[in-house]
């Protein structure tokens, strides 16, 4: 039996048949999310000391920053992903695609400066 009334079959409304991977998308990250900052938490409260020094000899061992890329990775990628949702849910059609295109530029650049830092980091930047 199909779901749906008969005019929006005929116009073709109702499920996209997309949203599984967008749904499986999000929980995965979250997941994700939980075990990197789980890593996290217990990586800082392992350290002797939590000045500036300590945290950047910690940050630049690869063990550390290998984890930490793929924690800030997850986390915006699963931030982008809630965003487009509340977009596409509550915004009219003529600002959509302008505010996802804000959105995915806003994103990309704040991740991209993250992961920077953490890499300058890990390959030997001054302390």
């Amino acid at each position: 039996m199909r779901s749906g009334t008969a005019i929006g079959r005929v116009r073709g409304l109702g499920s996209a048949k997309s949203g599984t991977h967008h749904w499986l998308n999000q929980r995965l990250t979250a997941g994700s999310n939980f075990l990197l900052v789980v890593w996290l938490l217990i990586s800082i409260l392992r350290q002797p000391s939590f000045d500036y020094a300590a945290m950047h000899l910690w940050l630049a061992n690869p063990w550390a920053a290998i984890p930490m890329v793929l924690l800030v990775a997850s986390i915006f990628y699963h931030m982008r992903l809630g965003l487009q949702v509340v977009i596409e849910d509550y915004e009219q059609d003529q600002n959509r695609v302008a505010l996802l295109v804000v959105m995915n530029l806003f994103v990309f650049t704040i991740a991209a400066i993250a992961i920077f830092s953490i890499l300058k980091i890990a390959f030997g930047a001054a302390a």
